[in-house]
């Protein structure tokens, strides 16, 4: 099988998982901007193909929304395949190292917090969730 063919399927398939929960593809900087610059808070998924994204973080990003509190936006940008989008939303991440699969609580524009791929790889996926859901329970709003 042609490697580029996989890569896209791969991919692909990544995308849409990550859309199906709910959130909003990135794929440009000024989408990033338009979208990180809005008052409220943000909820950023880092997504990647590394085997802890596809097993831990974006199941952990579904399943974190079964919640009372929730953000009141959710994004996705993609490591590796939207470079420039990607690059723009880490500018929004200041004070922590790029790293993918992860994720980024702002609220106004700013960061509040990220789950950092270390604090991923190493963890079950409801393990994650519970992390997410902390953040939730104390910086965001009921829906």
């Amino acid at each position: 099988m042609d490697f580029s063919i996989y890569m896209d399927d791969v991919v692909g398939k990544a995308r849409e998982e990550i859309k199906a929960a709910g959130y909003s593809e990135l794929k440009t900087p000024e989408e990033v901007d338009a979208a990180l610059n809005k008052k409220g808070t943000a909820l950023v998924m880092v997504n990647s193909v590394c085997g802890c994204a596809g097993g831990i973080a974006r199941p952990a990003a579904a399943n974190s929304l079964h919640f009372d509190k929730r953000p009141e936006h959710l994004y996705t940008v993609f490591a590796g395949q939207d470079r420039e989008a990607t690059a723009k939303a880490r500018e929004y991440f200041e004070g922590y190292e790029p790293s993918s699969p992860s994720f980024a609580l702002l609220k106004d524009g700013k960061i509040v917090k990220m789950v950092e791929r270390h604090e991923i790889e190493s963890s079950e996926a409801y393990e994650v969730v519970n992390q997410l859901q902390d953040l939730f329970e104390k910086y965001c709003e009921e829906v």
